[in-house]
Order: C-alpha cells, then structure tokens, then sequence
C-alpha cells in the first residue's frame, strides 16, 4: 500500500516475499476488520482496490522505526535496505513529506506543498540507482 500496489493482482505481483493468494486474502481482510485498509468494492468486470485509511498511513513512522533496527541489526541486499536508509536519513521531514503524499493518493486530501517534490520520487529513484549499482557490480564480476 505504501508503494500504491492497491489491487490484489499487483500486490501479489510485487511481493518480494512471494506470499501466497490465500494468505494475503487473508491479511487484507485483516487489514480492513482493523481500520487500517478500505476496499471500494468493484462493478462486475473491473478490480477491487485497496486504500489506506488515516489510522493506516499513521503506521508509517512505525514502519520507519522497525526499518531503522533492521539497519542497525541485520544485513540484507543493498536494493532491499535503500529506502529504508533514505527514510532514516531524511528524519522526520521526510517521513512527514511521505504521510502527505499517501493522504493525498489514498485519502484524496491534497499535499500541504504541491509543488515539493514527492517523496515516493525519490525513494523509487533510491531504489532504482541501488538496482543498476547492483546490475554494474554483478557484471564487473564476471
């Protein structure tokens, strides 16, 4: 959800995990009992999506937080820690910047400041410079 995957189909599409259909059926059901997720039922034909509620955007710093002690106690691929480092060092600003633009998306609310750049930018330019630093390293090994 925080990365706008807001249908079944790209959730499990995106899924670095690989979770299974049922689980994740599951887990969003869970989700939605809870607060944190509404599901705009679809028409016949078209796909249910997925939206986070205020309760659920606030989970956010709580995300942040536990990415923040993953940093500092275990180790992982570079492309999997990236957006966890860039919201650690970009502090509270940026978390704050990235809470706006998930309201904006899913709450419909507009961003205090349209024209700042969008956090999502760049966390997905983090990732996508730590994917090609990845794919240069892998080839110079060969």
């Amino acid at each position: 959800m925080f990365g706008n995957r807001r249908h079944f189909r790209e959730l499990i599409a995106g899924s670095e995990e690989r979770i299974a259909t049922n689980i994740l059926a599951s887990r969003l059901k869970q989700l939605v009992a809870a607060g944190l997720l509404t599901r705009d039922d679809a028409r016949r034909g078209q796909r249910a999506a997925y939206s986070l509620t205020e309760a659920g955007i606030q989970v956010l710093p709580i995300m942040v937080a536990l990415g923040n002690w993953g940093l500092a106690h275990r180790h992982g691929e570079r492309r999997l820690r990236v957006r966890a480092e860039l919201l650690r060092d970009g502090g509270p600003e940026l978390v704050a910047a990235m809470m706006d633009e998930l309201r904006e998306l899913h709450l419909g609310v507009p961003r205090p400041d349209p024209d700042a750049p969008r956090a999502s930018d760049q966390l997905h330019a983090a990732y996508e410079t730590a994917l090609r630093d990845k794919t240069s390293s892998e080839a110079a090994e060969r």
